[in-house]
């Protein structure tokens, strides 16, 4: 039978700011009740960011996590993945603090460093309500989003030692070698959740060929050992969930990725991408898999087992 497809919903994120759309969760209220959306809409997984409730900058203190993620553990019992990309303009370490504090099932984990150009939105979005949004935005065209072996060595040997497992996010083909380097040193273990990420300047374009070229790469570096999926930024958003889940991938959606559920229309939810892509799985006959089914397919720990 096939194996059933694992939809993860990335809430907020840190790319996206306050001012681009009255959507975007921002408070710790906020976030909780968009993850428990996302969740009850089929996501198995949600992937969190936490931010300045006063004007929504990112923010990656171990503190900011503790209040929604408490209430959706209470509430659900979805798999919860913390980002350790926090922002780009972030040292390693600061990036690295709330998983290692809070212990998740899953973490990502950027296996690589890029170019990481934002600026294209300052086209889009013009109007900002605070002074760090389009300082961030500018700022964007001088940066490198450091992710040097170095800095992969010291997130794996830091977040190994509490059993939390990896959503591993590839931009582009180099990254896929370098999580086969780490696999073939023993600093990770097989099943290897590979998130591909298809449509950010300075990363792989959104092209179906594209889509096409990683998955190829990834089928020859890991064979059997990885569980592989799919995001596209932006306006490629479900046609990259479309391609990935007819070649037989698991998909990732949510505000972080994109703000839009179709032309010039903002999407009012996560919950609403969720279900866009749970239309888009199910059309193909495909399963959207629960929680629990997604924690089997990628040999989690266990929600028993968090900090949280």
């Amino acid at each position: 039978m096939p194996q059933k497809v694992i939809i993860t919903c990335a809430v907020t994120g840190s790319i996206h700011t306050p001012s681009m759309s009255p959507h975007l969760p921002v408070t710790a209220q906020e976030i909780a009740d968009a993850a428990l959306g996302a969740a009850e809409a089929g996501a198995a997984i949600v992937h969190l960011h936490a931010r300045d409730p006063k004007d929504g900058r990112p923010d990656q203190s171990p503190e900011a996590f503790e209040p929604f993620l408490k209430l959706i553990k209470q509430r659900s019992d979805v798999v919860v993945n913390l980002t350790t990309g926090g922002s780009p303009y972030m040292s390693v370490e600061e990036r690295i603090r709330p998983a290692a504090v809070w212990k998740p099932e899953v973490a990502s984990l950027n296996m690589g460093s890029m170019n990481f150009g934002l600026f294209p939105m300052l086209k889009r979005f013009t109007q900002f309500e605070h002074a760090w949004e389009p300082e961030m935005l500018e700022g964007s065209h001088d940066l490198v989003f450091r992710n040097s072996f170095k800095d992969i060595r010291y997130a794996l040997e830091t977040l190994n030692e509490t059993g939390t497992r990896y959503e591993f996010e590839c931009y582009d083909t180099g990254m896929l070698h370098n999580l086969h380097y780490f696999w073939s040193e023993g600093l990770v273990k097989a099943p290897l959740f590979i998130q591909t990420v298809f449509g950010l300047l300075g990363g792989i374009g959104p092209h179906p060929e594209e889509v096409l070229h990683m998955k190829r790469t990834a089928d020859r570096l890991f064979g059997d050992n990885y569980r592989w999926s799919v995001l596209g930024a932006g306006r490629s958003q479900m046609p990259i969930v479309a391609i990935g889940a007819a070649m037989g991938g698991n998909v990732r959606v949510g505000l972080e990725d994109s703000l839009w559920i179709g032309p010039g229309r903002f999407a009012e939810s996560n919950a609403a991408q969720v279900r866009q892509a749970r239309k888009i799985v199910e059309g193909l006959g495909l399963e959207v898999a629960t929680p629990d089914e997604a924690r089997a397919i990628l040999e989690l720990k266990g929600g028993d087992a968090v900090g949280f």
